[in-house]
């Protein structure tokens, strides 16, 4: 592999991003003996949803507002691969030239409660302050204890951990999987489980963004895990086809076991009620029939209309009981 020029990796100016791309590079290295770790060349790039931290990300253009900088300097022949969180890619592709050529091993998809106290999220005091910046997260809370606050919290993970330690918020919900990659998974108060906290598509998920086509697939080709991209691209396709998107407050997750898949879902109005829940189970190889059979039941059951209606919260995201 020595006679290749420089791969230039885009990924986002944040720690996490840091952390993940270097995981990644370290993998690769492990399988391929003869790669050289300098032929990758990090270019961190600032994404509009990194510039606008503090404004809810439904009423500046959604999470892909995390990738699109990056897609472009793909396009635009300015950087060869970009390295993202999967679960800040919207389903709906802006460019079609584009795809995810590399799925990295998913970490567990679960979300995580840091709190103050100590205390796990059903035993905090009424009252107390939740923090988050997604909608789901939101409506899960407010499915479960319409008893807390829910104020706006936005930043990468040290800066929402600050916040916290700063007793601007009581508790804080974050990704396991984006903590333990910064090695601060002991934080954690609660791992919040499936049950309470069905997780977004491909949360836990770090993929490797390229050219159709693109060379840098075949090196990439030792660390590509199979399950993890079955897994993902049926969670993926069943938004697509529901025509939801990072803001909705919609869960979604697939597991592999043996030859069989699982999916399930679960869709909550913005005052917390669940209006859709459903698990599914087949074969792995017809996983995509699955997703479809699934996505025709949600529209079915809601209404393209109503689900559409889901994709924006026109109230303050901040709750008070």
């Amino acid at each position: 592999m020595s006679e290749l020029q420089k791969i230039v990796v885009g990924i986002r100016s944040s720690n996490l991003s840091i952390s993940q791309t270097n995981l990644l590079i370290q993998e690769l290295l492990k399988q391929d003996q003869n790669l050289d770790k300098d032929i990758f060349d990090i270019k961190t790039i600032k994404t509009t949803g990194d510039v606008h931290n503090t404004r809810r990300l439904d009423q500046i253009g959604g999470k892909g507002l995390f990738i699109k900088e990056i897609e472009d300097q793909i396009m635009s022949g300015q950087i060869d691969i970009g390295v993202h969180s999967m679960k800040d890619v919207p389903a709906q592709d802006v460019y079609p030239d584009l795809d995810i050529i590399c799925w990295m091993q998913r970490h567990k998809s679960n979300d995580a409660l840091i709190s103050n106290s100590g205390k796990s999220f059903m035993d905090l005091p009424s009252g107390s302050v939740i923090g988050t910046s997604s909608i789901r997260r939101r409506s899960q809370v407010l499915s479960l204890r319409k008893d807390l606050s829910i104020k706006l919290l936005r930043g990468n993970v040290d800066t929402r951990i600050q916040k916290l330690k700063n007793n601007e918020y009581d508790a804080v919900i974050l990704s396991l999987a984006g903590l333990a990659r910064l090695n601060l998974d002991h934080l954690a108060t609660e791992e919040l489980e499936h049950n309470l906290f069905l997780p977004s598509a491909c949360q836990g998920a770090v993929g490797v963004q390229a050219l159709k086509g693109s060379e840098v697939k075949k090196i990439l080709a030792p660390i590509n895990d199979l399950k993890t991209q079955t897994e993902c691209i049926a969670e993926r396709r069943v938004l697509k086809n529901i025509n939801a998107n990072c803001n909705s407050p919609v869960s979604v997750y697939a597991s592999i076991n043996k030859n069989n898949i699982s999916l399930k879902i679960e869709m909550f109005d913005h005052v917390g009620n669940k209006i859709f829940k459903k698990s599914k189970e087949g074969l792995e190889e017809n996983y995509l029939e699955l997703c479809d059979e699934l996505s025709e039941e949600i529209i079915n059951t809601l209404g393209q209309k109503k689900i559409n209606e889901l994709d924006n919260l026109k109230s303050d995201f901040d709750y008070t009981p």
